[in-house]
């Protein structure tokens, strides 16, 4: 019974994860309009900028610097908003699938960067020596989980309540005028590419933030955790739950992440030996599936965008 417990303490604690950075993805694309095809790597930011700065000194990469948790992981964010800065600098002014390109080309770099820069992330090997907050005080690693799964949740409610006063705000109001009829909102005095770059900066540092408490969770963060795919998965996440509805990006979060910890646990259980060795391609063909299956279905998602009405 505890086995059970634990596991969906486990699963539900980076399914909520997962979910901060599907709201992240919502602004820029359900609210705003913006193709962002680089989440892994503002996420990878996140949790890379903290074990940097919080992390004790190791001998084959920098960092060590140690810093008070709450410091470390704000620094992870900024490390996020900054390369977002950056890159909406150079890419705000194009438009869907050049966008799309352009922020997936700055994850594979990215990717590629962290890999490759052992002086800088640890390569290949990845990054260690974070010590979990408050981990030596709490004896139990059970009861340890059980509160940080309770602290992500109340992160991801964090979150999710700023969105909905942002999209409620005037400023949410010109963020969807821009993704419908940007000639309209900018006849009107508007400046779009400073809204969209706003929007960007915002949402990747939320990617941080999710990236940050990852690297929490785990203690770690190597290349295979900021992979291409985690993009698509993120984007399948909220095509499944529902672009413009931060409910149903969450919603999206918490299915996929169950269809593919399912997928993986029944390839591994029932599938040959030969097919088993191919178990993580089975798992991108089946996101790849349910987004095509879901957009030519219900391209809405299952929680479709709600009109907001203003009081």
């Amino acid at each position: 019974m505890i086995g059970l417990i634990s596991y969906l303490v486990f699963f539900a604690t980076v399914a909520s994860i997962l979910a901060i950075a599907v709201l992240g993805l919502n602004l820029q694309w359900g609210n705003t309009g913006l193709f962002n095809g680089g989440v892994a790597a503002f996420f990878g930011a996140g949790a890379y900028g903290l074990i940097l700065l919080g992390g004790t000194e190791q001998a084959d990469h920098i960092g060590g610097f140690e810093l008070f948790y709450p410091v470390a992981l704000v620094g992870g964010i900024l490390l996020s908003g900054l390369i977002a800065w950056v890159v909406g600098i150079l890419t705000i002014r194009l438009r869907r699938d050049y966008l799309a390109i352009a922020t997936f080309g700055v994850a594979v770099a990215f990717e590629n960067l962290m890999r490759n820069a052992e002086w800088l992330s640890g390569g290949a090997k990845g990054m260690r020596g974070f010590e979990r907050p408050f981990e030596d005080s709490i004896a139990d690693p059970f009861v340890f989980n059980i509160i940080f799964f309770c602290f992500s949740v109340l992160v991801l409610l964090g979150v999710y309540l700023f969105l909905e006063k942002l999209i409620r705000s005037p400023f949410g109001r010109l963020l969807r005028a821009i993704r419908e009829d940007e000639v309209a909102a900018q006849s009107l005095g508007k400046a779009p590419n400073q809204v969209r770059l706003t929007a960007f900066v915002v949402g990747s540092m939320i990617m941080g933030l999710a990236g940050g408490l990852y690297a929490t969770f785990y203690a770690f963060v190597s290349p295979q955790d900021v992979l291409p795919t985690l993009t698509f998965q993120i984007w399948a996440m909220l095509i499944v739950g529902g672009s413009g509805n931060n409910q149903g990006g969450i919603l999206g979060a918490f299915l996929i992440w169950a269809a593919w910890t399912a997928s993986g646990w029944m390839l591994s259980k029932f599938a040959p030996v030969e097919a088993q060795l191919y178990t993580g391609t089975l798992q991108y063909i089946m996101i790849g599936m349910i987004i095509v299956g879901m957009l030519l279905w219900r391209p809405q998602g299952l929680l479709p965008e709600k009109l907001i009405v203003s009081q």
